[in-house]
C-alpha cells in the first residue's frame, strides 16, 4: 500500500500499488503455462477388427482395402499389383464411390518404417480419412 504525504491535509489515503499485483499475475501465468499438458500429435491409425463369428468372411473382404508392401518395396492393393507412382491414382479410383474411406497398410517386418509412412502419406493425399496398420497379431485375430 502507498501513502500520500503533504498537500491536502486530510490525512493518509490508502491506494493499491498495482506493480506487485501485476508481477504476481505474470508469475502465475507462467506457472500455469508450464504445467499445462501438451499433447503430442502423431499419425492417426486404426487396427482392423476381426469379423464376428456369425458373419461370413467374404462380406468383410469386399469392403476392406489393404495396401501390401513386400520386402523388395513392391506395392499391391488387395493382391493386385500396383506401383508407387500409380498408387495415389488407383486409391482415388477405388474410393471415389465409397462413403467410408478406410484403408489398411501391411508392410513386411524387415521394411523400414519410412516406406510405410510414405504409403500412409500417399493414402492421405488420395483423400482417405483413416489409415490403419496391420500387424501379424491383428491378422491372427489376437
Amino acid at each position: 500500500m502507498a501513502m500520500a504525504v503533504g498537500g491536502s491535509g486530510s490525512g493518509p489515503q490508502a491506494s493499491i500499488n498495482m506493480t506487485p499485483m501485476i508481477d504476481i499475475l505474470l508469475v502465475l501465468l507462467i506457472i500455469f503455462m508450464a504445467i499445462s499438458p501438451v499433447t503430442p500429435h502423431g499419425l492417426d491409425t486404426l487396427a482392423p477388427q476381426p469379423p464376428p463369428p456369425n458373419q461370413q468372411q467374404n462380406q468383410a473382404d469386399d469392403r476392406t482395402v489393404v495396401i501390401v508392401i513386400d520386402k523388395a518395396g513392391n506395392v499391391k492393393i488387395n493382391q493386385e499389383d500396383s506401383s508407387w507412382p500409380k498408387l495415389e491414382d488407383r486409391l482415388v479410383d477405388i474410393f471415389k464411390t465409397r462413403a467410408e474411406k478406410v484403408v489398411f497398410v501391411k508392410g513386411d517386418p524387415d521394411l523400414e518404417f519410412q516406406t510405410i509412412a510414405h504409403a500412409i502419406d500417399i493414402a492421405h493425399a488420395a483423400g482417405i480419412d483413416k489409415v490403419g496398420l496391420m500387424t501379424p497379431k491383428v491378422e491372427a485375430g489376437q
